[in-house]
């Protein structure tokens, strides 16, 4: 059996740990959060609640440091005394780099940088990891067997876990708004919007299946698509006239940008 722990049960937090405990049964998890609602929905899922944050340093070799950059000062130096050399710290706060952890902690600190998503909830997650150098192959793995249970995982370089997050880790919100805005369209238009909802999220699911799977560049498909002079042709104009890409591109080097504001 596995000990992993959770300090922090926020969304995030809350959605890691549930993939854990619904993909992994060789895992105990314990969690501590200082909000008791958060706390308190941690356990009715499974975990074991603990009084505070050392607790769960104590109890577990893997520990989920699943607080928001803000609160991640004050937390390590409320477990530093009880951070050993065996301990795996596994970040998902944004913006912070795996040195600032060790520094705040113990030297040498054994690290791994998370980017997940909330999809994880559905076993349909995306997550980017990176590690400092003193975490073993054996330990490593562990961390991305909890994750790849459960979705997709990639190991990226740790000095492009800041670029990364707007690939994977913010972008389920911005697809979200890019959905709304078509079901938005549907209901103007009189349709039915549980309908347009079922029919638009499938198109998303197909979609990405055929990025994936099909071996077609995305040009290739987005012309598989488009009939000279059909409906789809004067629908990309209107995309391109309102500078769809440089607007994903503005996007994401903004939340790249707020990613280094965070860093430490």
């Amino acid at each position: 059996m596995i000990n992993v722990g959770f300090i922090g049960a926020g969304n995030m937090g809350h959605a890691i740990m549930s993939a854990i405990i619904g993909c992994n049964k060789d895992a105990k998890v314990y969690v501590y959060d200082i909000y008791a609602p958060s706390l308190e929905r941690a356990v009715s899922i499974g975990a074991e609640g603990c009084a505070n944050a050392p607790e769960v340093v104590k109890k577990c070799r893997y520990v989920f440091l699943a607080v928001k950059p803000q609160q991640l000062d004050e937390l390590l130096d409320s477990i530093a005394a009880d951070v050993t050399a065996d301990t795996v710290l596994v970040s998902i706060c944004a913006g912070i780099t795996d040195e600032y952890i060790a520094s705040k902690t113990i030297k040498g600190a054994k690290v791994v940088l998370v980017m997940p998503n909330t999809p994880l909830l559905l076993g349909e997650g995306a997550t980017a990891l990176s590690r400092s150098e003193n975490v073993s192959d054996e330990d490593f793995e562990t961390v991305c067997s909890f994750f790849s249970a459960c979705g997709e995982c990639a190991v990226i370089s740790k000095d492009k876990m800041k670029e990364i997050i707007a690939i994977n880790g913010s972008s389920p919100a911005f697809i979200y708004l890019f959905a709304k805005a078509f079901i938005d369209y549907a209901s103007s238009a009189g349709i039915d919007e549980e309908a347009a909802k079922k029919l638009f999220a499938k198109s998303l699911i197909g979609s990405a299946k055929m990025i994936t799977d099909s071996g077609m560049s995305i040009d290739k498909l987005i012309e598989m698509v488009s009939s000279k002079g059909g409906t789809t042709i004067a629908g990309l104009e209107k995309l391109r006239e309102g500078k769809l890409e440089q607007t994903v591109k503005n996007c994401c080097e903004a939340c790249t940008k707020r990613a280094y504001e965070l860093s430490k």
